[in-house]
């Protein structure tokens, strides 16, 4: 079976997007039904795909597309350049990363997209207004034109029950986001001038949902108090967006700015550096689809405390401190955060939902139940090295 993923986007920067299909690819390649994975990235993702994939399997394949880093030369790519770069790499299954435009008549084989989230709808603030009424236009176009609909967890899904119960039932399954203990860790700090000083983790993009200024009034109002050690720190990890503006005139209006370290674009090995020295890892967030800092941050033995919303549950069951966002959330949090501090107590966990082989067979019965839909036994559903050679081109 040859798999081609999709995962051209804008971003220049490893993000969870672009995590998640990376590891899609990991996690098929351990199968031997599989016999090629076609990785599809754009131009300037080319050295963090190169970087971040195994090299050491010849069924792995990357493909740099021919787009220019526009909304426009994007979608018009998805739209009318991937059935064709599809039908010359012979490709049995298409995986879109995300949802994207997507012409499903133009396509000789199944498509399939990952949903990670509704955020045009639950999040307008990410994308501002007029833009949010195409993202929700492309969203739907998009499922409602793909074979199926690989939701990365349940509360996704029950979320896209609400908004679209029939295509919900007819074509959406729950499939994790595969995510191993990465046992490659950077030998120095990422963190600019460190010199050993204690310091809480935030993985997250500069979204509305990831309510960092949120956790900034949180952090000040520690230092205010004294709760924590003076010279600890506050490392936020993720890509510039629409909140970056506004969580430097707080920095500079609280004068705290000597206190927070803003970093992104780190590699896989500095950010297993990052939860393995951390205290805690802080997730505030008010809506998520998954929470792949959560699940990393576990296997990596660091403890987490998060708001209490589905998507956090579901993937961390007993094993996170939980905060409801009430009118007391800020204090709660920071009174979290002291008694984590001070337990010191890092205990790697396992979560077995999300190994490599565990997704693999899942994704497997997926793309099986679209190639050979009349064979297909009746079944619960499903829930619960690259080579650059002459042959890998622009495409």
């Amino acid at each position: 079976m040859k798999v081609a993923v999709a995962l051209t986007s804008s971003s220049g920067q490893l993000s969870g997007v672009q995590r998640h299909a990376i590891n899609l690819a990991r996690c098929l390649l351990t199968r031997d039904e599989i016999t090629a994975v076609h990785l599809i990235a754009a131009p300037w993702q080319q050295a963090f795909v190169y970087d971040t994939v195994p090299r050491d399997d010849a069924r792995l394949h990357l493909h740099i597309a021919r787009v220019r880093n526009s909304s426009v030369s994007r979608n018009a790519w998805y739209y009318a350049e991937l059935p064709r770069v599809a039908a010359q790499l012979e490709a049995d299954i298409v995986h879109l990363g995300y949802p994207a435009p997507l012409d499903r008549g133009a396509y000789h084989c199944p498509t399939v997209v990952t949903l990670h989230d509704l955020y045009p709808y639950d999040v307008p603030e990410n994308f501002g207004f007029p833009k949010v009424l195409f993202n929700r236009f492309l969203l739907q176009r998009c499922l409602r034109a793909a074979d199926a609909i690989a939701c990365v967890s349940e509360s996704t899904l029950a979320r896209l029950e609400g908004l679209e119960p029939r295509l919900a039932l007819a074509k959406a399954v729950v499939i994790y986001n595969c995510v191993q203990l990465q046992l490659q860790v950077s030998a120095s700090s990422p963190l600019p001038q460190w010199n050993g000083e204690p310091f809480l983790l935030c993985v997250a993009q500069h979204r509305r949902n990831k309510n960092i200024l949120f956790l900034l009034r949180v952090f000040e109002r520690l230092l205010r108090a004294g709760r924590i050690a003076e010279r600890t720190r506050l490392v936020i990890v993720g890509i510039p967006g629409p909140e970056t503006n506004a969580i430097l005139r707080y920095l500079a209006k609280a004068k705290i700015a000597d206190r927070v370290i803003l970093l992104n674009g780190l590699s896989e090995e500095q950010l297993q550096w990052c939860y393995r020295n951390s205290q805690l890892l802080l997730a505030p967030s008010l809506i998520e689809g998954f929470g792949l800092p959560v699940a990393e941050a576990l296997l990596a033995g660091c403890p987490v405390i998060c708001s209490d919303i589905p998507a956090f549950r579901e993937l961390g069951g007993d094993r996170c401190l939980y905060i409801s966002l009430d009118a007391a959330a800020e204090q709660a949090f920071a009174d979290a955060v002291c008694t984590g501090v001070h337990a010191g107590s890092r205990v790697p966990v396992t979560l077995p939902q999300l190994d490599e082989s565990f997704i693999a067979e899942q994704y497997l019965q997926l793309y099986r139940s679209l190639l050979f839909p009349a064979s297909t036994v009746a079944a619960a559903p499903i829930r619960a090295s690259i080579r650059i050679s002459e042959g890998d081109h622009l495409i």
